[in-house]
Formats: C-alpha cells, sequence, structure tokens
C-alpha cells in the first residue's frame, strides 16, 4: 500500500509538471479568443477528453508497442529520458513553441476578438500537442512499464485527475490570469520546467542502472 502511496506521488507530480495546467492558461486565452463563455467550455472539454483518451491509450499498448518493435525498457527509460529534459531546459529557457507564437493576449488579460471561431482548435493545438504532448505520453508509458495493472490503473486515474485539474484551470483562465499575472505565471512555468528536467535525468540514470545490472 505505502508502494503504491509513493509511486502515486511519483506520478502525478510528473504529469502535472507536464500538462502544467496553469502555464497553459494565457496559450488557451490565445487560441479561443472571440469564443462564447459556451464555446469555451465545450472547448476544454473536448480538449482534455480528447488527451486523456491519447495518452491512456498510450499507456494500455505501450507494453505491445515494445514487444512489436523490439525496445527494451532500458532503452526506453534512456530515450524517453532525454526527451524529458529537453522539454523541461526548453521551459526553462522560456522558447516560445509554435503554439503560442500563432496566439496572443493582450496585457490586460482580455483576448483580442476575432471574426470566427473554429473548434476544432480542441484536437490541435490543445489536445495535440499542448496536453498529450511526447512529454505526457513518454512519462505515462514509462510509469507504465513493467508494472502490474494496480500501479496502471492508479496512473490512469490520476491522469484523468490531472487532466480535470486542467480542464478547472482552462474554463476559469481568464480569471486566473488576471489574479496570477504574466510574471508570476511564467516563474511557474519555469519551476515546472526544472522538475521536469530533473525527472528526466532521474529516468536517464534508471535505465543506464537497468543495463549495468
Amino acid at each position: 500500500m505505502h508502494d503504491l502511496f509513493v509511486f502515486g506521488l511519483s506520478v502525478f507530480a510528473s504529469l502535472f509538471a507536464i500538462i502544467n495546467p496553469i502555464a497553459n492558461v494565457p496559450i488557451f486565452m490565445g487560441v479561443t479568443s472571440g469564443a462564447s463563455e459556451a464555446s469555451c467550455r465545450k472547448v476544454a472539454k473536448t480538449a482534455t477528453v480528447t488527451a486523456f483518451c491519447i495518452v491512456l491509450a498510450f499507456v494500455l499498448i505501450g507494453k505491445y508497442i515494445f514487444e512489436f518493435f523490439g525496445i527494451t525498457i532500458p532503452a526506453f527509460k534512456i530515450t524517453g529520458g532525454l526527451l524529458l529534459f529537453y522539454v523541461g531546459f526548453e521551459l526553462l529557457q522560456s522558447k516560445k513553441s509554435t503554439i503560442q507564437s500563432n496566439v496572443s493576449v493582450p496585457g490586460n488579460g482580455t483576448p483580442e476578438p476575432h471574426a470566427d471561431f473554429d473548434e476544432s482548435v480542441a484536437i490541435s493545438p490543445l489536445a495535440i500537442p499542448m496536453l498529450a504532448g511526447p512529454g505526457t505520453i513518454v512519462a505515462a508509458m514509462n510509469y507504465a512499464a513493467a508494472h502490474n495493472y494496480w500501479y496502471i490503473l492508479e496512473i490512469v486515474l490520476i491522469l484523468a485527475f490531472v487532466l480535470g485539474l486542467t480542464y478547472v484551470a482552462l474554463i476559469f483562465s481568464r480569471y486566473i490570469y488576471k489574479f496570477l499575472g504574466k510574471d508570476i505565471i511564467l516563474v511557474l512555468s519555469k519551476l515546472m520546467g526544472l522538475i521536469v528536467a530533473i525527472l528526466g535525468t532521474n529516468m536517464i540514470i534508471d535505465g543506464i542502472k537497468m543495463v549495468a545490472a
């Protein structure tokens, strides 16, 4: 029971840091510019549910993907760790993604209105790659690898919880942005980047230990 609790804390910290609900607030505001309150809620729901389904699929069939391509657990841990470290490093450097460079949020926290609004943004770029990006998929698959069904069930429940928090953050994005401000959101993003980079390094070390064992 203790092992499940410690494992759950590790999974939560990892997924929360990578998905980073608060840091995604200004991005969501940008891509939903000009949308009504109802449309924003619909987009947030579609994005989080789609992201959950995508990551869930990789968690459940990840083992069979490994077997089909002959991928070993140590190789996955080392490669996945390098990828997570890169994601965290980019967050620390405050580099704009292609998503962020295509949207804009005015300084007063109110998105500029657009004549038309396309709800397909819920799928891309919100669900993919903002929420269910490579980092999220790699982290979830890494935790699911070489674990029994109880651990996998815990991963799925934690994933649902984190995406539930993300949904709440998105539908209240305008209030969160006004309350915290751009600078605090930037600081939180950098802290999450540091955590993700450390998690990536830890995965690399675990992979090397497995090879050496």
